[in-house]
């Protein structure tokens, strides 16, 4: 079940709701307004290196984060 992360367009209010069917979406209210008008905006994650691990030795981008992964040979 999936967690998205909305924006209000009416007061601007940023809220993550939990989303179980794609057909629940759109009953989807602002908690402060209770209005509709919503953008879904992008998740981030967070990813737990263990302590343990070895980041150093790790492949990475030569040019830090990736736009498009796979472009500069780092699948």
């Amino acid at each position: 079940m999936p967690i998205f992360e909305y924006r209000c367009d009416d007061c601007g209010t940023k809220f993550e709701k939990l989303v179980r069917r794609a057909d629940d979406a759109p009953g989807v209210e602002c908690p402060k307004c209770g209005e509709k008008h919503l953008t879904q905006e992008l998740s981030t994650f967070a990813a737990h290196v263990p302590s343990g691990s070895k980041a150093h030795e790790m492949p990475r981008c030569p040019g830090g984060m990736c736009g498009n992964p796979g472009m500069c040979g780092m699948n």
